[in-house]
């Protein structure tokens, strides 16, 4: 199943004519005279809009009321109302996918696309860091977006950094939830990881020709399953889903995350390098920890003292100081 956001525009005027009349109840004669669209074209679409998640009371003579709205995150769902100037806007939704960040890569160099979205509901081969399996069931947020590539070379490294903060400031404002930062792109919730980053970048020569970027959040998820399939894994820390005590739907989140996205970007944009590292730093568990970094070149314990301007993190060990610019880190009690 694939919604995009150019498509479906009957469905969607009927559902944003009961979104806007929630207290009263709607003739399949009034919606038709309305919004000029035959009775059969009203039934199906309202059929459609039930197939959807959507809660729609119906009562003869009465017609039909909206509930409840669904938990899918459609692409009408996220555009609606949504206070940016790229992102989010454009669109592509998928029930099941193999993979949003193979999808995305690959409408990646079309200009079109530039702030566009992929989003499933499930990927039946999630792409994590370095190649790693990402396991994606029905309850968790999936999307890859695709970037303008406007940034000069040398800022790519940071926009992990972006992101990470850009999500951990939509979770806070949407579900009252602090997490934590884990080096390099971790976004962790008491201890245990609770939403991962992937960045896939084409360059050719000094040019940036595309970036895509890649986001899982375990929104609501069974964290329990997750962990007892991936638990044998060298880089294990445990995983941990989002407490939705409020019952915010899903679009929320992705709504917010994307205007916190496009602000903290523009503070790239702006060469305000210093506030995004610092925002960072701020929200990170690794900065005053003892680690332990692995590597290509091996392994390196030592206290983690900062973060660098380009994104690597600072170790001091054995008396001398190192950067890192890639690995895995454990932390030290």
């Amino acid at each position: 199943m694939l919604y995009t956001s150019d498509e479906n525009q009957g469905l969607v005027k009927v559902l944003q004519f009961l979104k806007a009349h929630r207290l009263e109840y709607l003739s399949g004669e009034d919606l038709s005279e309305v919004l000029k669209i035959s009775r059969v074209a009203i039934w199906k679409h309202i059929k459609k809009i039930q197939s959807l998640g959507y809660k729609i009371e119906s009562k003869q003579n009465l017609g039909y009321r909206l509930i409840d709205s669904t938990n899918l995150l459609l692409p009408w769902e996220i555009s609606e109302g949504l206070k940016t100037k790229k992102l989010g806007k454009k669109i592509y939704y998928f029930d099941v996918l193999e993979s949003t960040q193979n999808f995305a890569n690959g409408i990646s160099r079309k200009k079109e696309n530039f702030g566009a979205t992929v989003i499933a509901e499930s990927q039946t081969l999630g792409k994590g860091r370095q190649g790693r399996e990402w396991i994606s069931p029905k309850g968790g947020i999936w999307l890859s977006v695709i970037l303008e590539p406007e940034f000069d070379l040398y800022k790519i490294t940071l926009i992990p950094f972006a992101v990470a903060v850009a999500l951990a400031n939509a979770i806070e404002k949407t579900l009252r939830i602090q997490t934590k930062l884990k080096w390099p792109n971790d976004i962790t919730l008491n201890g245990k990881k609770v939403a991962g980053i992937i960045i896939d970048a084409s360059i050719e020569s000094t040019k940036i020709e595309s970036i895509v970027i890649g986001v899982g959040i375990n929104f609501n998820v069974n964290s329990k399953k997750i962990e007892s399939k991936i638990k044998k894994k060298t880089n294990f820390y445990g995983v941990s889903s989002l407490v939705n005590d409020k019952k915010v739907k899903p679009a929320v989140l992705v709504k917010e995350f994307f205007i916190e996205l496009e602000k903290i970007l523009n503070k790239l944009s702006e060469n305000k390098t210093n506030e995004l590292t610092n925002e960072w730093i701020k929200r990170s568990s690794t900065i005053g920890q003892t680690v332990t970094v692995t590597d290509t070149d091996g392994k390196i314990t030592g206290k983690a003292v900062g973060l660098d301007k380009d994104g690597s993190l600072i170790i001091k060990h054995s008396g001398k100081i190192t950067r890192i610019t890639s690995g895995d880190i454990i932390y030290h009690k």
